[in-house]
């Protein structure tokens, strides 16, 4: 067997991007990294927040949000998008839930219900009406968008329940085509494209979804789940806001993502 040349492995270094970095070809084509394995840079680090936020580090390269945080609060973009093309890497605990969301219209932070048998949609529609405006010290911060799903198909509870909250979703939306996630575990490759209204969002190389973000299919979901919470509903339904940022979900449970890049359509 033959030994590959040093000029061959030159080659082969230069041509395969490293772990959270640009490619050569990606720089030029105006991507942007959003994480460089080591910083918060190009996101709103919750841990500088009074008081600080817990749900987020980083760990082996990656940011990570941590199960059963004091505060649940993704991690928001610095910045904001309209039209773009977002790809990342990401995995999942076992049994876990996560996502992206993109087109975020609102966040605000939801109370404990006064009730155990309220329902989830009830308590964010309470939240509009009693908006708690100083951060707490315990709490959630619900966001109000449209979700790339991540979750761990085989054992989450919500993903069994419903093709529409499994891998590669379009969240209460839209199912995806087919399962193209990996093993609990192992990274997926993820890739979302959102031009006007128009998204599609991809699955280890895979397209799951291509539709629209006022599509018959999603503005059913939206008014089956929000029907009790005019609030997130009009939100939904009309997009008042088109530049808005992007966030990766803390739910509770432990995600890792990682190779985050991002380019303005």
């Amino acid at each position: 067997m033959k030994t590959p040349s040093a000029a061959l492995l030159v080659f082969c270094s230069i041509a395969v991007a490293q772990p959270n970095s640009l490619t050569p070809a990606e720089t030029n084509s105006g991507w942007i990294l959003l994480f460089d394995g080591k910083t918060m840079n190009h996101w709103v680090d919750p841990r500088k927040s009074t008081p600080p936020g817990d749900g987020w580090i980083i760990e082996d390269d990656c940011l990570k949000a941590k199960a059963h945080p004091h505060i649940t609060e993704d991690l928001f973009s610095d910045q904001t998008y309209r039209d773009f093309e977002l790809v990342f890497d990401w995995k999942i605990s076992p049994a876990g839930n996560s996502g992206v969301k993109y087109r975020i219209q609102d966040h605000l932070w939801v109370p404990r219900p006064p009730a155990a048998k309220e329902k989830f949609e009830g308590q964010v529609e309470r939240a509009f009406a009693n908006r708690i405006t100083e951060r707490p010290e315990k709490g959630q911060d619900y966001v109000v968008g449209f979700e790339y799903q991540m979750t761990d198909d085989s054992s989450n509870g919500d993903a069994k329940s419903n093709p529409k909250h499994t891998a590669g979703a379009l969240y209460d939306m839209v199912a995806p085509s087919s399962g193209a996630s990996r093993p609990v575990g192992e990274f997926n490759h993820s890739r979302i494209v959102v031009r006007g209204n128009h998204v599609e969002h991809w699955l280890n190389d895979v397209k799951v979804v291509d539709s629209s973000l006022d599509s018959p299919d999603a503005l059913a979901g939206i008014q089956k789940r929000w029907a009790a919470a005019p609030h997130v509903y009009e939100l939904l339904s009309k997009q008042p806001h088109k530049d808005c940022p992007i966030s990766l979900q803390n739910h509770g449970n432990d995600a890792w993502f990682r190779n985050i890049k991002i380019h303005r359509l």
